[in-house]
């Protein structure tokens, strides 16, 4: 037979795969709406994947896995790319 969870386990670990939805929700809303740097992008998948880690201590693997080309996508599609700076042109 396999192993039963225990209905509190099972009722936080739910609670904390809700929280871990609702911030990557977020996160991708603030990168597709919030016209940031690629820098500044990059910063909060950063931060996300923190806090799914400390959601989830051990399972950087899955988020590397599963959200991290999500937010790829969302980072190539809607973040600015670095400014260029040009040179001056000497004379």
């Amino acid at each position: 037979m396999g192993a039963e969870l225990d209905p509190e386990a099972a009722a936080e670990e739910q609670r904390r795969a809700d929280r871990l939805r609702r911030t990557v929700d977020v996160a991708c809303a603030v990168l597709r709406q919030g016209r940031l740097t690629r820098a500044e992008a990059e910063a909060v998948v950063a931060a996300t994947r923190e806090h799914a880690l400390s959601l989830f201590p051990g399972k950087g693997d899955v988020f590397d896995l599963v959200l991290a080309p999500r937010f790829a996508r969302i980072l190539d599609e809607f973040c600015r790319p670095p400014a260029r700076v040009l040179p001056f042109r000497q004379t």
